[in-house]
């Protein structure tokens, strides 16, 4: 149970505050089954992420599975656990019927010189039915082999729910889900006061299945208790896989409220926020506490003088800040978050029209002069003054967002189902918004309020929405593909089926086409992840609805009536769950007399490669759309490497491009 771990580093460096002293930390978990996981649900990597803050002597495994079975688990983890020894305690084999471990002490020394020779490890031991002539073996085994070279710590950012995060170098933007946020749903909150936690709990689930990859919750109201909601919120989350995969950013105003939630997360959480609003001793404390929980921080541009707005102020606090951590707590700078205030403009007040500007260029002078910090906000702030008029505010979302990301912004507070595509921001408004967000005009506030006034309600805006029906279907396929419409999809899938001689066209056509657009987009940061997913959902149906017509023409076309051309084997990664490209890739292969076995996603390397073994597959393709995919396929590559493969290899997916081949 890692949320007991966490406890018991927080007792034992208490413990060593009192006496003077500290003495070394021996942290070994248990990987209970084929699943991969921790008893309490987390995979490896995002147990030693959850643990990394208590620097301990050594990270291991023991238990509950053999050598064999340990194997790529003990492997994750001498590549993640910088800075730190690795320890294997394996069983003598996995118990046989009768509750007894079978295997010898020759079989249990093999495994172990091989972990050793392929630096793994630096203790090696054994658990449940070993005996002293197994650690003999184990020892003979050993004793000649150079143990494991302790990698350095890099200073990336890594975070963890049941799985990890990791934010540095390449990648992408971080949605954090604003929607579990009493301050930023009306309907989180009145659930929450009727004591409505299941309902509650699938605002934060669709959070997440929207493409949130951390969501941000937040009690502070004067009409409810924030740390008994805090406390209860987080216990039930735990207990949805689906939620407690990603990590929790705890917000509060009430220090009180953030310490309650970080008792009760077992990943590593993102406190947001403190601040030196109440002086230097009280920021130094909270900044002590949070490092002793194991967790990332969020510091708001705000000091003794109140809350920062121009650039130089920004920049002056959150240097300040970024000193007080780095230098006299000891806070790891790629573990801060700044929030230097994304406040409203188009107030009519002249004092606000440089808002915008001063959040962007604030944010570039703060990833230019604080190494390996990051920058984060609440974007929802921007567009206040258009509360009620959800036409104006997403556009003014996506475009601050567009600019901010530019200039650094590495993540942000969002709604993740509702996020306007930049390119798709009808120009006119584009302009308007830009105006405004730039501070190009003196006039700029006034023309977008009146802008504003010609879409309220459902009038004007359902008209304008309506108007792409009346395109071409192809054109119309492609609209519904990068704006996420799932209404009618399959009708206009159909008709296009009926312009075409095989089912298969519309999909090497222009449903592809639509989605090269998304991948366009996507890859120049004019659309997000939390878009993507919903352009995905979009095809997806468009191809499950043409799947039996395509297996129909085959069967009258005589295709696939003798001996498939070949083999093909797919998965989407481990740590990955984003599955279209696989999809489309198996449909169009399968149309043509190929052989497709899909292991669908999150799938494990040994998965991959024990199934391609059985299956004598021809080829073996891998998908992945988020930035560790990448070191996933690298790693399966490897494997194949050291076990003798020859097998070909395809890798596709929104991480990968022609340099990694």
């Amino acid at each position: 149970d890692t949320l007991n771990s966490k406890a018991a580093f927080f007792g034992i460096e208490r413990l060593f505050a009192e006496i003077g002293r500290c003495l070394p930390v021996m942290i070994s978990g248990t990987i209970t089954d084929a699943s991969g996981r921790t008893l309490s649900g987390q995979t490896t990597d995002a147990f030693w992420t959850s643990v990394a803050h208590a620097r301990p002597f050594s990270i291991g495994l023991n238990c509950a599975l053999g050598a064999k079975e340990m194997r790529p688990y003990i492997e994750t983890l001498a590549k993640s656990a910088t800075g730190t020894f690795i320890s294997c305690y394996p069983n003598a084999g996995l118990p046989n019927e009768f509750g007894e471990y079978d295997q010898t002490p020759a079989e249990i020394a093999a495994f172990l010189q091989e972990f050793a020779q392929s630096g793994f490890v630096n203790i090696v031991g054994g658990c449940c039915g070993t005996t002293p002539d197994h650690i003999r073996a184990i020892a003979q085994a050993v004793e000649s082999l150079t143990p494991r070279a302790v990698p350095p710590t890099e200073p990336v950012m890594h975070l963890s729910g049941l799985e990890p995060l990791r934010i540095g170098p390449g990648s992408l933007f971080v949605n954090i889900g604003e929607r579990t946020n009493v301050a930023g749903s009306i309907k989180f909150k009145r659930l929450i006061k009727e004591e409505n936690y299941e309902e509650a709990l699938r605002i934060a689930a669709e959070q997440v299945e929207n493409g949130a990859q951390m969501i941000d919750v937040n009690f502070d109201d004067g009409m409810l208790d924030g740390q008994a909601c805090m406390t209860r919120f987080l216990n039930l989350i735990a207990a949805e896989p689906d939620i407690a995969r990603v990590p929790v950013v705890i917000d509060s105003s009430k220090w009180s409220v953030i310490e309650a939630g970080l008792k009760c997360v077992q990943g590593k959480a993102v406190v947001n926020s403190i601040s030196l609003k109440e002086g230097e001793a009280e920021f130094k404390r909270q900044a002590e506490l949070v490092k002793k929980y194991g967790a990332a921080v969020i510091v708001m541009a705000f000091d003794e003088q109140g809350q920062a707005d121009t650039i130089e102020r920004k920049v002056e606090i959150c240097t300040r800040a970024y000193h007080i951590l780095t230098q006299e707590v000891g806070f790891p700078p790629e573990d801060i978050i700044f929030d230097p205030n994304i406040l409203t403009v188009a107030t009519g007040i002249e004092e606000h029209n440089n808002y915008a500007i001063n959040f962007i260029e604030a944010t570039r002078l703060i990833k230019q002069t604080l190494p390996h910090a990051k920058v984060s906000g609440g974007v929802s702030n921007i567009s206040f003054s258009f509360r009620g008029n959800n036409v104006v505010r997403e556009a003014m979302h996506s475009a601050f967002l567009y600019h901010a990301i530019k200039a650094g912004l590495d993540m942000a507070i969002v709604n993740a189902g509702q996020l306007a595509v930049y390119d798709d921001i009808p120009p006119e408004l584009l302009a308007l918004v830009e105006d405004v967000l730039f501070n190009r005009r003196l006039d700029a506030t006034e023309r977008l309020v009146s802008y504003a006034e010609t879409v309220k309600g459902d009038g004007p805006k359902k008209v304008e929405d309506q108007a792409w029906r009346g395109w071409p279907v192809e054109k119309r396929l492609a609209h519904a593909l990068i704006k996420g419409i799932m209404d009618y999809i399959v009708e206009d899938t159909e008709e296009a089926r009926q312009n075409r001689e095989l089912a298969l066209h519309v999909i090497e056509g222009p449903l592809m086409d639509g989605m090269n657009v998304v991948g366009d987009l996507f890859g120049e940061g004019k659309m997000f992840l939390p878009q993507v997913v919903k352009s995905a959902r979009v095809m997806k149906k468009a191809v499950a609805y043409l799947t039996p017509y395509i297996e129909a023409e085959k069967r009258l076309n005589g295709d696939g009536a003798g001996e498939p051309l070949a083999k093909i084997l797919l998965a989407t990664v481990k740590g990955d769950v984003h599955d279209i490209g696989k999809n489309i890739v198996g449909v169009v292969l399968g149309c043509n007399n190929y052989e497709i076995i899909d292991l669908g996603v999150m799938v494990p390397a040994e998965k991959i490669l024990e199934t391609a073994q059985r299956e004598k597959v021809d080829i073996i393709g891998l998908s992945g759309l988020i930035t560790p995919s990448l070191d996933e396929m690298v790693h399966v590559a490897g494997e194949m490497e050291r076990l003798g493969f020859t097998t070909p290899l395809l890798i596709g997916g929104a991480t990968t491009s022609r340099i990694h081949t």
